[in-house]
């Protein structure tokens, strides 16, 4: 998840789209230059550990967009895939 936030921040599509399922991978990532990721709040976790196969990550990302300051609260979905983790979906709430 970490690594997942700092390629966002850094704008690496590439990374993002690597380390995103292929069931579930767009095609490509739009990556706002009007938005800076600030920082990232770990809510909760269940798996991930080597004995798991799923995992999810609940999290909060703080960030600017033209100045406004924002958040994405997510729940999001990690399964082992070719023996890495990889993203494979999220429920965005308020």
């Amino acid at each position: 998840m970490r690594s997942r936030f700092s390629a966002f921040a850094v704008h690496d599509e590439a990374y993002l789209l690597h380390s995103w399922h292929p069931s579930t991978r767009p095609p490509g990532v739009d990556l706002d230059p009007a938005v800076r990721w600030l920082r990232l709040e770990l809510l909760g976790s269940t798996g991930g550990s080597p004995f798991h196969s799923e995992a999810t990550v609940e999290f909060r990302a703080h960030y600017t967009e033209r100045g406004q300051a924002g958040q994405l609260h997510e729940n999001s979905r990690f399964v082992r895939h070719d023996g890495d983790w990889v993203y494979l979906d999220g429920v965005v709430s308020g």
